[in-house]
């Protein structure tokens, strides 16, 4: 017997869904990122820093869904576009924004898009759904990011130098970010559920 889940995430059951509380998730998870940006280190032989965004990237499409996830990233990206500190090493501008890591902030957008996808579908509920869900965003992001290091970064010249320096020296960190945010939503969820049967109780429903 399959569970049918109606087109809910964490924050449409908590925030009542208008435009005022829509744009404002939106940018609260763009700064989220921004923060979790900050939290980094680099690895020789790599220009991709080791940070906490794919954690944020992860959360903001499965607690806000698919389009509000992926407009936090896009935000995101944009606020770094027009020059505000919030890159790595608190850089931004331009030529960061379309720099070495385009590609994955260019996925972090899609990645959202995708986890808040299925966290729609009931995809956050369990931990068995919530960790492939959070492996596939994983692994868009991958995707975009490290054929566009191969392009933009001289040095960078082959498809096993880009995976090298884009995507090899990443993967335990990353498997730990999965598996604490496969973790984290169910939980939550639960917390949710049980906050929310508790009020109706309260109110005699």
């Amino acid at each position: 017997m399959h569970t049918t889940y109606p087109s809910r995430t964490i924050a449409s059951v908590l925030v009542p869904r208008t435009a005022v509380s829509t744009i404002a998730l939106m940018i609260g998870f763009a700064l989220f990122t921004a923060l979790a940006a900050q939290i980094r280190f680099y690895l020789p032989g790599t220009p991709v820093p080791i940070t906490a965004q794919t954690f944020a990237v992860l959360l903001s499409g499965a607690v806000l869904g698919s389009r509000s996830g992926a407009g936090s990233q896009l935000i995101y990206w944009l606020m770094g576009a027009i020059g505000l500190p919030v890159f790595a090493q608190t850089s931004g501008g331009w030529a960061v924004a379309t720099g070495a890591t385009f590609g994955y902030l260019l996925g972090f957008i899609v990645a959202a898009w995708v986890v808040g996808t299925l966290a729609e579908r009931g995809g956050d509920r369990s931990v068995r759904t919530a960790i492939p869900a959070f492996l596939a965003g994983n692994a868009i992001i991958y995707l975009f990011g490290v054929p566009w290091l191969m392009l933009s970064v001289p040095s960078i010249d082959t498809l096993a130098a880009a995976l090298a320096a884009g995507l090899a020296p990443f993967v335990v960190g990353d498997l730990i970010k999965i598996v604490g945010a496969g973790l984290a939503l169910p939980t939550a969820w639960k917390l949710t559920e049980r906050n929310s049967a508790s009020r109706l109780t309260a109110h005699g429903e």
